[in-house]
């Protein structure tokens, strides 16, 4: 896995590194005891309760005190509401509404009739909404065995400590979701504490920040010695937790084993062409997912309303699945548990249409809601990406990868439109807590354009390019949603030529759920070009296929440097005694992509190869 390192990149430019998986002591935070003043204990009400006695009554302010000691006690016994003594004076019941509504958040008073007829009582009672979310007597937390919803810590933290705790995630071989549902479970706490900013690849050696809600290092730390293929370091507090898209990009430090070529001449040139010029800045083809339906088909089903044949697509067989005989056996006898008894947790989408569909039989729209947000715009944005791919090979075919034509549409402030092109969609910020697929999803989202940002993109006119404004690497191409404006040239035909075909108009909607819609999307824009950042590339020959050639963070800290058994190539080509039948030619590259960018696209611009996994499959 060392062949396909990822470390990620903050916000000012650092690239995150497992340095330390120690912690000291004092970094534990000290939690503050609960002291009888706290509060809600009955006590602190006293001198409201006093207030009180002058707009009511003796009785009345005696009956609200042993109400409030009821409601503050956290008895889970019920509480009966009280009736205040009957007034029918509507300016005193007024005032006695108000200084309850003011004073105690955990009351609600309504008005109902009294003895006389002209009279009315008031009525105070608990809030049941306020009490459940405080936990005070909720069912749920009652079977949870007191424990809080979603376990996010202590209730006593103090205000000077920041109450997330940043760590730096190291993992091999392991979904960001996989990696962090395993330490959620050794914590005791909720998938929802976590924050990251962004999943990693599963195949790879990768290292990410991530925050989790008032929990004391050394617990985690004490992780270490349990995880496998996992570990995490870099402890300190922070005030906010991490949001998906917080993020400058990625560092990818990639070796590619037996290298074949003419000479290596030519591989040094086609380093210095990727280094030099970049690649096109295709939506890679884990976007569209590994299955033998792509995740973007299932899109334009969506698009047109087609809830039944986007579910079929979701659960039916597929060629070379290992669990085609789960799907099968859903197919063959429609029995949902004992289907989901042979489908694994990890797929999320599988299970979680079924289990609505088992609740609301053949409402199918139900059962794809039914999917974690943040996963089923998944599909709808798959649908997206499939169309830029198809604009910017156009582009490309018709104009070329040196030159800006009339028509393009490029960017005007090269600094907000990397904010653009590099941000991630509001709605997935917001969707943070919810489960991703991380075998379909990687940190890239669909681009949202604010209203105001729209004057950030221009179509390129004569006088541009009499200027010579802009170049290659300031074109764009816009992903379909409402506030888009698309290029003046033929380019743009592209768009509505292949969504027609798919039964698609990307400026009407067919039906009226909205967020399977692709006019109530902002949509946005997406660099054509990409070069790579802090490029650096070498040449290494190798006699063991399974010896690391790249060194991983924890290599560094455990001071196992796989580099001290590899040679350059120059040195190899000077050592006589070699063998050279037995020795194989590797390039090693590194490069730094924003996070909108995958770095498969760069790898297959330099060897000219398709990324499919049908061609790679030949390969083997």
């Amino acid at each position: 896995y060392a062949d396909f390192i990822v470390n990620e990149v903050d916000m000012d430019g650092n690239v995150v590194r497992l340095t330390s998986l120690d912690v000291s002591p004092e970094m534990d935070v000290k939690e503050e005891e609960k002291t009888k003043s706290s509060d809600d204990a009955p006590q602190s009400y006293a001198s409201a309760i006093e207030s009180f006695r002058s707009i009511s009554s003796v009785a009345d302010a005696e009956r609200l005190e042993t109400l409030i000691n009821q409601v503050t006690s956290g008895t889970d016994d019920e509480i009966s509401p009280i009736v205040l003594d009957p007034s029918s004076d509507k300016s005193k019941r007024t005032a006695i509404h108000n200084f309850v509504k003011e004073n105690f958040k955990f009351l609600v008073t309504d008005t109902v009739d009294g003895p006389g007829p002209t009279s009315k009582c008031i009525r105070v009672r608990g809030n049941s909404r306020d009490l459940n979310s405080r936990g005070k007597r909720s069912k749920k937390r009652k079977e949870r065995g007191d424990k809080p919803f979603d376990s996010r810590g202590s209730e006593h933290w103090p205000e000077h400590v920041g109450k997330f705790l940043k760590f730096h995630l190291y993992k091999e071989n392991k979904d960001t979701q996989e990696a962090l549902g395993l330490i959620g479970k050794m914590l005791g706490v909720q998938p929802k504490s976590f924050g990251f900013s962004g999943t990693k690849d599963k195949r790879s050696v990768s290292t990410q920040r991530v925050t989790v809600f008032k929990q004391q290092p050394s617990k985690l730390a004490a992780l270490n010695k349990r995880l496998f293929g996992i570990k995490v370091g870099d402890f300190c507090h922070v005030k906010e937790g991490l949001l998906l898209g917080q993020l400058m990009g990625n560092r990818f430090t990639i070796t590619l084993r037996g290298v074949v070529a003419n000479s290596e001449e030519t591989i040094k040139k086609s380093a210095e062409s990727l280094g030099k010029d970049g690649f096109i800045n295709y939506f890679g083809l884990q976007r569209f997912g590994s299955g033998s339906v792509p995740t973007h088909h299932v899109g334009a089903a969506l698009l047109k309303g087609e809830w039944k044949d986007a579910v079929d697509m979701i659960l039916d067989p597929r060629e070379s699945d290992i669990l085609n005989e789960a799907r099968g056996y859903y197919k063959e006898t429609g029995d949902i548990d004992g289907t989901l008894r042979q489908l694994p947790r990890y797929l999320v989408a599988e299970r979680a249409i079924l289990q609505c569909l088992k609740k609301c039989p053949g409402n199918y729209l139900q059962a794809l809601k039914g999917i974690p947000r943040t996963l089923r715009m998944m599909y709808v944005h798959s649908y997206q990406s499939y169309l830029w791919n198809n604009a910017a090979s156009l582009r490309v075919q018709k104009y070329g990868t040196n030159q800006v034509v009339v028509g393009d549409l490029v960017s005007t402030k090269v600094d907000d439109a990397k904010r653009i092109v590099s941000s991630l969609t509001s709605e997935h910020k917001e969707n943070n807590e919810e489960a991703l697929d991380c075998d379909q999803l990687d940190d890239t989202a669909v681009v949202d354009l604010p209203g105001e940002r729209s004057d950030l993109v221009k179509v390129v006119d004569i006088e541009d390019m009499k200027a010579g404004t802009y170049s290659t690497s300031d074109i764009v191409l816009p992903l379909p949603g409402s506030r888009v404006i698309y290029p003046s040239n033929d380019i743009a035909e592209i768009f509505h030529d292949l969504a027609k075909k798919d039964g698609i108009s990307l400026t009407e909607s067919i039906h009226g759920v909205k967020e399977f819609s692709i006019t109530s999307m902002t949509g946005g824009y997406r660099r054509v070009f990409q070069k790579p950042i802090d490029f650096e590339w070498e040449l290494l020959t190798y006699t063991d296929s399974n010896k690391p050639l790249a060194e991983t963070d924890l290599d560094r800290i455990t001071a196992e440097t796989p580099m001290s058994k590899v040679e350059s190539a120059e040195s190899m080509k000077s050592d006589g005694n070699q063998d050279s039948e037995q020795t194989q030619l590797a390039l090693k590259m590194a490069l730094t992509l924003p996070s909108s960018c995958y770095a498969t696209m760069a790898v297959r611009e330099l060897l000219k190869t398709s990324t499919s996994v049908a061609y790679h499959k030949t390969l083997n």
